[in-house]
């Protein structure tokens, strides 16, 4: 028996009941204090070492990390390069200057009649400008712009039919009256014939129309003619009571009563620099 288990032994048999009792139950409590209360192997450190609590499992979850909405964006597109182009430099009635002596004398060259050049852009140059807008085929409106210039700088001319002796030739299709002589253009001049309409003078009625054919110009009167049908300045008469003459309002656009209009300038011209003389051919077509 160990020595422990023989102290107990005497103590319960020397002891009185009450007295041995509690001795038994303190020698107890050393016995175990001193071997402890493991179950370790003997010669094993006596030294207690608590038992450690383990840690509470918690569950945890790792948010998801955050992210921030990229927005919808709308597909931007690069606006279109546009080119300003500057305006167009208009020549009309009323201007004056070098670039109108310029175009005076570009228009002068092709055979445009306006008189004498002067760098005023005047009624005459406006004829002269309505005259070249037709023959080039283009909206005769008498302001010079980009196609204008274009038809000037590639020399636009009327093609006459003549091709032999002086003649008077009136193209009714573009309305221009055209000076030749055995063929070659001389001068061009805007002109304004029969507008086509009904009208009635003197209890007649008929049709504005310029008559059509080979004449002559057989009578001339060297001032104002004045009849039922209006004014006449300084007529040549080719057939009937159709002639030449001037008048105050010659548009690109035939309103006459079946006459040639020109502008009071250039029958002027006419009869000074006797350019029609009588017996002159004309050509209606």
């Amino acid at each position: 028996m160990p020595p422990a288990r023989r102290t107990i032994e005497k103590v319960r048999t020397t002891g009185s009941p009450g007295t041995t009792s509690r001795t038994l139950w303190v020698l107890v409590a050393l016995a175990l204090v001193s071997f402890g209360c493991t179950s370790q192997a003997p010669g094993a450190s006596s030294t207690m070492v608590p038992h450690a609590r383990a840690a509470p499992t918690t569950s945890t979850t790792t948010p998801p990390p955050t992210t921030t909405p990229t927005p919808a964006t709308t597909p931007t597109t690069a606006p279109p390069t546009t080119t300003t182009v500057p305006p167009a430099v208009l020549i009309g009635l009323g201007a004056s200057g070098p670039a109108v002596l310029a175009l005076q004398q570009q228009l002068v060259a092709l055979g445009y009649w306006l008189g004498t050049p002067d760098g005023t852009f005047g009624d005459t140059t406006e004829q002269a400008v309505y005259a070249l807008q037709k023959a080039a085929g283009l909206d005769p409106d008498g302001v010079v712009g980009p196609l204008t210039e274009a038809a000037l700088a590639r020399g636009a001319r009327p093609q006459p039919r003549s091709t032999a002796g002086y003649v008077i030739e009136v193209d009714l299709q573009h309305d221009l009256l055209m000076l030749v002589s055995d063929g070659r253009l001389e001068y061009v001049l805007n002109t304004s014939t029969g507008g086509g309409y009904t009208y009635t003078s003197d209890g007649v009625t008929a049709v504005a129309d310029t008559p059509q054919g080979v004449f002559s110009l057989y009578r001339e009167v060297d001032g104002l003619v004045v009849d039922s049908l209006g004014q006449l300045w300084r007529p040549k008469f080719f057939t009937g009571g159709f002639a030449i003459h001037g008048d105050t309002y010659v548009p690109p656009e035939p309103v006459s009563h079946g006459c040639v209009r020109v502008s009071n300038a250039a029958i002027d011209w006419m009869w000074t620099d006797d350019v029609a003389p009588l017996g002159t051919e004309v050509w209606v077509y």
